[in-house]
């Protein structure tokens, strides 16, 4: 009962509002659109709470991370959607785990509920993009050799998702900027997908409230890094 109150303070009113719309939002499209698929259900729920704790810096939000990752790798296999799959459980998933280490390693005034905001150096974006670029590449020809479904969008996720992995590990603001870029990669991958099945409008509606969660988490780490410079 005490965690739950400590909780309860520990994020500020708009963000339990914008996680309670959030999670009322998934329920929603879920029993509109869905009412079969609780794995899915199950991972956005997981998937929008870890955001919440990701826009506090607080190390949690990477376990979640984990446990969202390997839902909707599941997920993913079911439409043979091979890229996200392969991305979700051979990066994110174990870079969410790197991600973890590294937050709980670098707390803010020895809080470690708060991850100390990171600054790239001067050359590490060329480092960070020529990777991204050989990565991109080399998942071309793998998801190609797969026939994944709408290749050229899965190809994107797997660009956008490991900028995201790489800047969350490094402790940069701009993580949340390049999660909500794959977020909008996938809401184009996943209403190809409604094409064929309406059921995943469910899935749709999840990665919209991501965007809107991840923009939040962008503005709360940006704010963040302004409070701990000046501290």
């Amino acid at each position: 009962m005490k965690k739950c109150k400590s909780l309860l303070f520990y994020f500020s009113k708009g963000e339990i509002m914008l996680w309670c719309l959030s999670i009322m939002l998934i329920i929603i499209s879920f029993l509109v659109f869905d009412r079969e698929n609780y794995l899915t259900l199950t991972a956005s729920v997981v998937g929008a709470t870890a955001l919440i704790f990701n826009a506090k810096g607080n190390p949690a939000g990477q376990l979640l991370i984990v446990v969202f990752s390997i839902l909707y790798g599941i997920i993913s296999f079911t439409f043979a959607y091979y890229g996200e799959m392969i991305t979700y459980l051979g990066m994110t998933a174990p870079m969410a785990v790197f991600a973890f280490l590294s937050w709980l390693r670098n707390p803010y005034g020895g809080n470690r509920a708060e991850v100390k905001v990171n600054r790239l150096k001067e050359r590490e974006p060329v480092f960070m993009l020529a990777l991204t670029a050989v990565i991109t590449f080399i998942f071309y020809f793998i998801l190609k050799f797969f026939d994944t479904a709408n290749l050229i969008p899965s190809t994107l996720s797997v660009t956008t998702s490991f900028l995201a992995v790489y800047l969350t590990f490094r402790r940069s603001a701009y993580f949340a900027l390049a999660y909500a870029a794959n977020d909008i990669v996938l809401i184009v991958l996943w209403t190809l997908a409604v094409l064929s099945d309406i059921s995943y409008l469910s899935v749709i509606v999840c990665f919209i409230m991501f965007l809107v969660n991840d923009v939040y988490g962008y503005i709360s780490w940006t704010k963040m890094q302004k409070r701990q410079a000046s501290g």
